[in-house]
């Protein structure tokens, strides 16, 4: 990004109008330092998309000043989660999760524990990838509670195989730990409805 040019300004004291020239330039310092200041959001706001021209949908702090400090940590809690799961699969999802945590899915029986939810995880993130965003994030006031929820998707492949894609809304309630840590709590999971038609097709 290329910067306002450099220029100098000078001010001639021993000018006949020195009175005259020195409140002139000084006009011209203060107009300029005017115009650099309402250029500055301007140039803010064309930094604050990634590279790549894609822009984040988790708050940024910059761009909207009604994000609180418990949301934004609530946000980098999921992203630092999402990150661990796409790496290392379901042993990395469970591990997220509090020694008392419950898993709820769709159509299946609570999930309690977190010795039964990593018994239950256990795929890999070559076979299956867990995919998820969070729309929205809420703190607790005394700040050692909160939720998250958004959309998620799992891609994986059938048994001949073609790809097979799910989705649907979720909602994570996380608890701060004696050990300062977060880990969730509540994982619930809904698939999206079934598209116009779908529910009388024959399988």
């Amino acid at each position: 990004m290329s910067g306002p040019s450099s220029r100098s300004c000078t001010i001639d004291l021993k000018s006949e109008t020195g009175g005259e020239k020195v409140r002139r330039n000084r006009k011209a310092i203060l107009v300029g330092v005017l115009a650099a200041g309402l250029a500055a959001p301007a140039l803010v706001q064309g930094q604050l998309p990634e590279p790549g021209g894609t822009v984040s949908s988790a708050p940024n702090p910059l761009s909207d000043t009604t994000v609180k400090p418990g949301k934004m940590i609530l946000f980098d809690l999921e992203a630092r989660f999402a990150k661990d799961v796409a790496a290392r699969g379901g042993a990395a999802f469970a591990a997220w999760f509090a020694e008392d945590g419950v898993e709820l899915s769709n159509g299946q029986a609570p999930v309690i524990g977190k010795v039964a939810i990593l018994k239950d995880s256990n795929w890999s993130a070559k076979d299956y990838q867990l995919t998820w965003t969070p729309t929205d994030a809420v703190m607790s006031p005394s700040g050692d509670m909160g939720y998250t929820w958004g959309h998620y998707e799992g891609h994986s492949k059938d048994a001949n195989g073609n790809p097979v894609t799910t989705s649907g809304r979720y909602m994570t309630i996380w608890r701060k730990q004696a050990d300062g840590n977060w880990k969730v709590v509540l994982d619930a999971g809904s698939n999206e409805p079934a598209a116009a038609g779908d529910c009388c097709k024959v399988q």
